[in-house]
């Protein structure tokens, strides 16, 4: 028997939260934005009306004013989001336990085993964004198939407040024609190397070789196949398992320019001071560092690196990032944003250490015991009662404010 798997997306979840807190929001188009007197002006989610301008997320807020002069900004209300993403997991899980959050607005359901209780996929999918509508508040567009992908598909399928079914019987007729560029995980640069090649539809994607399409995009290029194809079995986690964090990371966006050595040094010292303690929080270490940079144009430069030996220790988070950046940036060019991110983690008690023919034997152990000797004293005393000697010139002296943000959900 297939699985009845739903995907729940909700509609401009932090617009409409937003609109929950401050009805005159629906009067007219509005969108939620950072601040832009510290450089934060992406358009972070806009309603309805502000789409039908062309507003568009990520886009810059002079664009976004540019297309609609009366557009309303509102800043973010983080913990709302979160209690109101509680809620909607609260409703999804009267209905079962198999649900698994793919994001703070979505989440993806398992309604196979209770079926029986509440009727078919669809029913279920029609009675959830009744509920959603009367109890919460919000609308949700829902994803009805037997597996994860075409549910995910679906509900991007037709929105806002819509349920959209992709059965073994009609996803030939209904996905196959829509472009790969609709499928869960499929990025750009994956795309334009299949339309380089004459592969445009799900339907092109799922009639190719699979030789072919792994030579070109490798274990991704699999997946994809595979999905589209209506093969994907993953299965939807329990919303009660414990998840796995599978890496931590930072990310920092300055109100000026850094330039230069010292500058750079200390945006990366504050967000590997960060990502160390949560690293060593959890008793967990890296395998791999990465490292993205963006310039004042917005665009985005990545570099990463294998460890020798696994770590959690700042000093080497720090070292190590500041290699990537010199590798992959001029001195002289000025840099926008900042992340690091601590990936490949296992726990601390599986790592071991190769010992170095160059580098005294106890300094890895002097930078545990320091570690957890700032630790302790910021448990005691506070975050800042101990701060690294190139965060001591701050960079708030010459920028104002900067803001630093969590770039992945430790899942």
């Amino acid at each position: 028997m297939d699985r009845i798997i739903l995907h729940c997306d909700c509609n401009s979840f932090y617009a409409s939260v937003e609109t929950l807190l401050d009805p005159t929001l629906a009067d007219g188009p509005s969108a939620v934005c950072g601040d832009p007197d510290s450089r934060h002006g992406i358009i972070l989610a806009k309603n309805e009306k502000a789409k039908a301008f062309g507003v568009q997320t990520a886009e810059t807020i002079w664009q976004a004013r540019r297309k609609c002069p009366e557009l309303r900004l509102v800043a973010p209300h983080r913990s709302e989001y979160v209690k109101y993403s509680r809620r909607c997991n609260e409703l999804y899980l009267k209905y079962t336990d198999l649900v698994d959050p793919f994001g703070i607005d979505e989440s993806f359901l398992d309604v196979t085993g209770t079926a029986h209780l509440f009727g078919t996929g669809e029913q279920i999918a029609d009675e959830l964004r009744r509920r959603m509508r009367d109890e919460v508040g919000l609308t949700i567009s829902v994803g009805v198939s037997f597996n994860r992908a075409f549910a995910k598909l679906g509900s991007d399928y037709k929105k806002p407040d819509a349920t959209t079914v992709f059965s073994r019987a009609n996803y030939r007729e209904r996905v196959w024609p829509l472009p790969v560029s609709a499928l869960l995980y499929a990025g750009r640069h994956a795309t334009d190397k299949l339309a380089r090649r004459g592969v445009h539809t799900i339907g092109d994607l799922a009639a190719c070789d699979p030789g072919f399409i792994h030579n070109l995009l490798g274990k991704a290029g699999d997946q994809l196949l595979r999905y589209s194809r209506g093969e994907d079995d993953e299965p939807v986690r329990s919303f009660y398992a414990v998840r796995e964090v599978k890496s931590v990371g930072n990310s920092m966006t300055f109100a000026h320019d850094l330039r230069g050595e010292q500058e750079y040094r200390m945006g990366i010292t504050a967000l590997c001071d960060n990502i160390g303690r949560r690293l060593r929080a959890r008793g967990l270490v890296c395998q791999t560092v990465q490292l993205t940079v963006r310039d004042p144009e917005f665009r985005n430069h990545s570099r990463q690196i294998t460890l020798k030996n696994p770590t959690n220790a700042t000093r080497t988070l720090i070292e190590t990032a500041m290699l990537l950046l010199r590798a992959v940036w001029p001195e002289d060019k000025p840099v926008r944003l900042l992340s690091v991110t601590a990936a490949s983690l296992l726990p601390e008690e599986q790592a071991c250490e190769q010992l170095s023919l160059f580098e005294a034997p106890d300094v890895s152990s002097r930078r545990k015991k320091l570690d957890r000797t700032v630790d302790t004293l910021r448990q005691r005393f506070g975050e800042q009662s101990v701060v690294f000697g190139h965060s001591v010139q701050k960079i708030e002296e010459k920028t104002e404010k900067a803001e630093n943000n969590s770039m992945k959900n430790e899942n």
